[in-house]
């Protein structure tokens, strides 16, 4: 068995099928609402592979005028972020071992050809609460490493229904998606994988 960084929760099929189709159902509603769009590298306005989203108070948004960021309206739409569903702050409370509430969900789309470079989660202003990832749909390898880049990374896959939660040592650890297995799941009616990122923005 493969040992992970300290501070790194792996949780395989946290989530039943049944709760994985409600919570696929929700965040439906979320897109609709909040229309996934093409995120930009700051500087280069190089577009990013996924296509995002948001739900919560606040959302993560990147371009390549004012780079990364939080703000509580959509890009696109100028409109609030959909409120979070409650089945997302129920996970966020069984897993994060945090008292305060998330502020945002980051919705990320992945297609088959889509990747994730290794980056920290570290826009926020509180870096102490952990950061909970929620896999949906097709599998994908995930690699995760310490807290300098360019250090020794560890990779294993993740499926549908799995939770990954980096807190403590592990909070600033970078990681990123190397690849999408593509028709390995059946939750999304059309493929892909939906990763659903909560946040504490705010200490």
């Amino acid at each position: 068995m493969q040992v992970l960084p300290k501070g790194i929760r792996h949780i395989p099929g946290f989530l039943d099928r049944s709760r994985q189709q409600e919570l696929v159902e929700a965040i439906r509603l979320v897109v609709a609402e909040a229309p996934l769009f093409v995120p930009e590298m700051p500087k280069t306005g190089k577009p990013m592979s996924v296509r995002m989203t948001n739900c919560g108070p606040l959302g993560w948004v990147t371009d390549r005028e004012r780079g990364y960021r939080y703000q509580a309206e959509h890009p696109v739409t100028g409109k609030p972020w959909p409120e979070m569903p409650a089945a997302l702050n129920d996970i966020w409370h069984a897993v994060s071992a945090s008292e305060k509430e998330p502020e945002a969900c980051l919705v990320n789309f992945y297609s088959a050809d889509a990747r994730m470079g290794l980056h920290q989660d570290r826009d926020e202003r509180d870096l102490e609460t952990a950061v909970v990832s929620i896999s949906l749909g097709d599998t994908c390898l995930f690699r995760v490493g310490g807290r300098e880049r360019g250090g020794q990374t560890i990779s294993f896959k993740l499926a549908s229904g799995d939770v990954v939660v980096l807190g403590g040592e592990g909070r600033l650890a970078f990681h990123g998606v190397d690849r999408i297995y593509p028709n390995t799941s059946t939750l999304l009616k059309n493929g892909g994988r939906l990763n659903l990122t909560l946040r504490r923005v705010n200490p």
